[in-house]
């Protein structure tokens, strides 16, 4: 059995709450339900980030966004709607057990260079490459067989699929090889929306093999909301660079937050701003009533303005503060507007 978590004074500081959260989000967590697996279980518990699981939500919620803006444009039963939202989480629990040691194997030699990482199993030698490398391969193949369940043949859902394997594939790399890593990973998380879309029955886009020779079409209303999605990563983790910035700098990763250091507000200022435009757009395109407009691109536009305006990028603590509440509020208001507009067109 691993050790118990020790006793901490109950009014132990903000501060050391927040490098709590911070250590257990850096894949260095021991503490909670991890202190009653054995041992040999710990490394790779933490390698797959399962505790605390925010990154298997923040996978999950553009699969949901897009099963729900499916499930309006089509009207669909309150049964395919709840069958295909568990699908889409067994389906992001491999996912995101497998990128997130992917990533871990890659970024091994720079994580070792950043404080706040390294600790994590591979750097600290808990776990070898080649055991990650099965590990993440057997996650790969459970993501893989969710695909068979789509209702599409297997063919048309693995090309479908096709783009998020390549980028996830490719992601570890770009933070060596562009400023913009953000984008590459809002790009791909975003890429949900397409993937729960397809799940409920509606292909979002069709361009040569994957229409089946049908003419080049995209859904606007869906693309709207992709490229929102994909907006919404960019500010996060924008916000979520700044946690390394310095070690970041000596390391040479490269990132938005070192692209622009202390001009990084202007630019989440104008991200948003273009986020929540594209999210009217694509609520107008698709004839979206007043509970989305109100819950989804009022509720986003200000918890997220309230996240840009209140977070200090040069303090740590603040960064992953408001980092790791504000993707919950935003998650929450399109998803919290989607079932609000859902439940309402289904009443009338």
């Amino acid at each position: 059995m691993g050790p118990k978590r020790e006793h901490r004074d109950p009014a132990h500081t903000p501060n050391e709450r927040v490098q709590e959260k911070k250590v257990g989000y850096g894949g260095n967590d021991r503490s909670g339900w991890l202190a009653h697996l054995p041992d040999s279980w710990i490394p790779y518990v933490q390698l797959a980030r399962l505790s605390p699981p925010a990154g298997l939500c923040l996978i999950y919620f553009p699969h949901m966004f897009g099963i729900l803006h499916a499930a309006i444009l089509q009207r669909s039963s309150l049964p395919q709607v709840l069958s295909t939202s568990a699908l889409m989480l067994g389906g992001s629990f491999f996912v995101s057990n497998a990128i997130h040691i992917w990533n871990d194997i890659i970024d091994a030699p720079l994580d070792a260079l950043v404080e706040r990482t390294s600790k994590r199993p591979i750097p600290r030698g808990a776990i070898s490459k080649p055991a990650a490398l099965v590990f993440t391969a057997t996650q790969a193949a459970g993501a893989g067989l969710f695909l068979s369940y789509l209702p599409y043949p297997l063919v048309q859902s693995a090309l479908y699929a096709l783009p998020s394997m390549v980028i996830w594939t490719y992601y570890p790399w770009a933070k060596r090889h562009t400023s913009c890593p953000q984008f590459v990973l809002g790009f791909v998380l975003a890429w949900g929306i397409m993937m729960g879309s397809l799940a409920m029955g509606i292909e979002p886009f069709a361009i040569g093999p994957m229409g089946y020779g049908v003419k080049p079409r995209v859904d606007i209303s869906t693309l709207c909301l992709f490229l929102a999605s994909t907006l919404w990563t960019m500010i996060y983790d924008t916000v979520y660079a700044h946690l390394d910035l310095k070690d970041d700098i000596k390391a040479g990763i490269k990132s938005l937050a070192v692209l622009y250091r202390d001009e990084t507000k202007p630019l989440l200022w104008k991200l948003l701003g273009l986020m929540t435009t594209l999210l009217a757009v694509g609520g107008t395109t698709s004839g979206m009533g007043i509970f989305y407009f109100v819950v989804a691109v009022g509720g986003t536009a200000t918890s997220l303005g309230v996240l840009v305006a209140k977070v200090d990028l040069h303090n740590s603590e603040s960064c992953w503060w408001w980092f790791s509440n504000g993707f919950w509020s935003v998650g929450g208001c399109i998803t919290g507007g989607l079932i609000a507009e859902y439940l309402y067109q289904r009443s009338v």
